[in-house]
């Protein structure tokens, strides 16, 4: 039954690299299959694009900017503009969703929230432009002298997005930047592109000039690479690993221009005792526990991977958490029920797979998972499926513990003082995000304050706004999305000083 699901089938090739109003092929033909990652197999094809597929696309943008109509256009029409991309999210939710859900093998519930909260963004942006004054008056304290300081659109911004929220994250960088006015090209990741294709057709529907927006489907060592170094681009977003963004940063810097990165997180989520005094406590705790490490398969760079949780309650806490870990329903994302679909990739199985050997040797505890699950109906044995895995008795010095896993693999540690809770909460080269749970109110405030982390939740796990800032502390990346802050990253500041009774100064005597 599994060969038969495994025969390839002819796919036809699409044109997704935009460049200047028009979808064509690669420079060179090349193209790329797409794979289900619940069943390996490929479902797609796409154009890949590469050096020279991004120049062009960067000069469009380039003549876009420099030439066209969109940084003049009045802000009022942006903010339209945007507002109608949400209204076409919105009708095209279902397909986004399971589009989505096909590429990135996440459950389509997942894909439609997804689909919702780029929506959220979009409207969010054109609202906070819309409601912006003129630019700020500075007093220069003198009556002859108008001072005021603006805010113009940076010019061509390049965008490298990864492929575990491929929607969503596009959304975060291309939503501010044309609220701001400027142009861009973007480059998904090559295995989960789809949704920024599908993004940049209701960018055209919605009537976006020609050239502000481009898209080149290819690989980072080449389009990425070129986004990077290109000295026509004035800026460059990147959400990746660490290892790429530092790439980025340096051949970045050759030009000096401006560079926003999220880099990705090991986030603690510490449970202190008295959350669990009673037995709603205790549920939430560990239901939220549970959403924390392994929503999207653990795929997620926010995801609460480190359980750090007070000693006397750890064996119970622990036990229940490995039992309805194992209870996880686990299947192809477009499955009635499933709750929780496969990994993007072979790769990505692959380094789960070894970061749990590795954890194994160093001594910790498997309590549920580490293994690939039986192949069922919902669970080709070809697709990249793993156990909801948790290791008890972990320490710091454990390289699953210190390092991203990105896979459904929560470690537990313990702790028996607040100072103590803190000191393992912040002790990461990253510092996204993290959560502390509770009943103690000022226990809650204190800890927030004092962990070193972008965004700190108290007593939940996952939430966030587009009003409020996103981003890390440490290696976690520089800059923030998302909020005023993530406006402020697609401008430049400008202050125009205006002396209203100009006369001779007579500095010099001739």
């Amino acid at each position: 039954m599994f060969r038969e699901r495994k025969a390839r089938r002819e796919v036809s090739a699409q044109q997704t690299i935009h460049v200047d109003g028009e979808w064509r092929n690669a420079l060179d033909g090349s193209t790329r299959e797409i794979l289900d990652p619940a069943e390996a197999r490929p479902f797609t094809v796409v154009a890949e694009g590469g050096a020279a597929d991004a120049d062009l696309a960067i000069a469009a943008a380039r003549r876009a900017f420099d030439e066209g109509p969109w940084p003049q256009t009045p802000v009022a029409e942006r903010a339209a503009l945007l507002r109608r991309v949400a209204d076409f999210l919105v009708r095209d939710r279902e397909e986004l969703g399971l589009l989505e859900s096909r590429d990135a093998g996440k459950t389509v519930e997942e894909g439609r929230v997804d689909v919702d909260c780029v929506a959220d963004a979009f409207r969010y942006f054109a609202d906070l432009v819309i409601g912006e004054g003129p630019g700020r008056v500075v007093d220069a304290g003198s009556d002859t002298v108008h001072s005021t300081v603006v805010h113009e659109p940076v010019g061509v911004c390049a965008m490298i997005t990864p492929w575990n929220y491929p929607l969503l994250q596009a959304s975060w960088k291309i939503a501010p930047a044309l609220a701001a006015g400027n142009t861009f090209v973007v480059k998904p990741s090559e295995i989960t592109p789809l949704t920024t294709v599908a993004l940049i057709r209701l960018l055209e529907e919605a009537g976006l000039p020609a050239g502000v927006a481009n898209i080149v489907t290819g690989p980072g060592h080449t389009v990425g690479a070129r986004f990077a170094e290109h000295q026509d681009v004035d800026l460059i977003s990147f959400t990746g690993g660490l290892i790429s963004g530092t790439k980025v940063a340096e051949a970045a810097a050759k030009s000096v221009k401006k560079v926003a990165l999220e880099l990705g997180g090991k986030n603690p989520n510490v449970v202190f005792a008295d959350a669990c005094a009673t037995e709603e406590g205790f549920d939430t705790a560990v239901d939220q526990a549970l959403n924390a490490a392994f929503i999207h398969s653990g795929q997620v760079c926010s995801a609460g991977g480190r359980l750090i949780v007070e000693e006397s309650v750890r064996e119970r806490f622990v036990a229940e958490l490995a039992r309805r870990a194992s209870q996880i329903r686990l299947g192809r994302g477009t499955a009635d029920g499933v709750e929780c679909g496969p990994l993007v990739s072979q790769q990505q199985l692959d380094k789960t797979e070894g970061y749990v050997a590795s954890a194994l040797a160093e001594g910790a505890v498997l309590r549920c998972g580490g293994k690939r699950p039986a192949p069922s109906e919902d669970r080709p044995a070809e697709g990249y499926f793993y156990e909801p895995t948790v290791l008890d008795r972990c320490h710091r010095e454990m390289r699953v513990v210190r390092k991203e896993v990105f896979g459904p693999v929560l470690t537990v540690e313990t702790f028996t003082t607040e100072d103590e809770a803190l000191a393992l909460a912040n002790d990461t080269e990253y510092g996204l995000a993290g959560a502390v749970w509770t009943s103690d109110n000022s226990k809650a405030r204190r800890m927030a304050r004092r962990m070193r982390h972008g965004t700190v939740w108290i007593n939940d796990f996952h939430p966030y706004l587009p009003q409020a800032e996103w981003g890390g502390f440490g290696k976690s990346g520089v800059g923030r999305e998302l909020g005023p802050s993530g406006l402020a990253e697609y401008r430049e500041t400008k202050h125009i000083y205006q002396n209203l009774d100009p006369r001779p100064v007579r500095w010099f005597a001739g």
